[in-house]
């Protein structure tokens, strides 16, 4: 399999970036990675481990926030994208879904999934058949869709967050921590319609996520970032089954599930960087 990964078409390329906010604070420190065309790769780690740093690197929203890119280079189909306008970026086809659900909360559930489509120019029939598409894929959201986006719920919120940037017609979606705050039965369904929305329309996704387990089992590819620093990469079927891995991100080990006191040491481990 990590031959196929291999010869697929490589749509984004992360080089040694590093990113530092307020000119002082130094967050990530040389990460590389690629996402293929027509995969799906996850971003892995710790709250704070620098997953949503990496994925505003590539969309171009850290200036908002006071920070940039130092070092390293951010190339999207062989071009440098380092200094585009996030609109222009979203026009290129690469769009971030951002953590926490962001909505209009005093628009309807379809006003905001049309907010998404408006750096297109295909016209209205286009965008027209986008809202069904996402209708199709999320038909809670056809349901709800003259519903004030306050009132919806949280898996919901995260729906039309998705959907908006469907409506935008990308190539590549940034999609940042979608379990956060969701019940099992949610994630599962959300992150079953992103593998949909991945093998049926050819969606390529980044997908940064702390629920590790969920992550491997949906992802082709995995890199697993510890303190703003890559620290394993691979095959995500293989690194479901790597010892570190199951035991530190997973709970596990050969002995059995192990307990949060037990695993919190592997701080003081970390045999993949020995």
């Amino acid at each position: 399999m990590l031959d196929d990964v291999k010869a697929q078409e490589t749509l984004l390329e992360v080089n040694n970036i590093e990113v530092i906010y307020n000119h002082v604070i130094l967050v990530l420190k040389g990460v590389s990675l690629s996402v293929p065309k027509g995969g799906i790769t996850a971003l892995l780690g710790g709250n704070g481990a620098g997953k949503t740093t990496t994925l505003k690197a590539i969309s171009n929203l850290l200036r908002a926030e006071r920070g940039e890119v130092t070092k390293g280079s951010i190339m999207y189909r062989g071009k440098p994208i380092d200094d585009l306008n996030p609109a222009v970026l979203v026009k290129s086809g690469v769009i971030q879904v951002m953590e926490g659900r962001h909505c209009f909360e005093h628009l309807t559930v379809e006003e905001n999934l049309m907010t998404g489509a408006y750096t297109r120019r295909d016209g209205k029939a286009a965008t027209k058949q986008s809202l069904e598409l996402v209708y199709e894929y999320f038909p809670r959201l056809r349901e709800r869709r003259k519903s004030l986006a306050g009132y919806t719920s949280g898996g919901e919120q995260q729906m039309v967050a998705i959907g908006r940037a469907l409506m935008s017609n990308p190539e590549t979606v940034l999609l940042d921590e979608p379990s956060m705050g969701l019940a099992p039965q949610l994630v599962e369904e959300i992150f079953g319609i992103v593998r949909d929305l991945n093998q049926k329309e050819g969606v390529s996704f980044l997908l940064a996520e702390q629920n590790t387990n969920v992550a491997l089992r949906y992802s082709d590819y995995g890199y697993i970032l510890e303190s703003g620093r890559v620290v394993m990469d691979g095959v995500s079927s293989e690194l479901r089954e790597n010892p570190d891995v199951k035991e530190f991100y997973l709970g596990m080990s050969d002995e059995g599930r192990k307990s949060f006191r037990d695993v919190r040491s592997y701080r003081r481990r970390k045999r993949w960087l020995s």
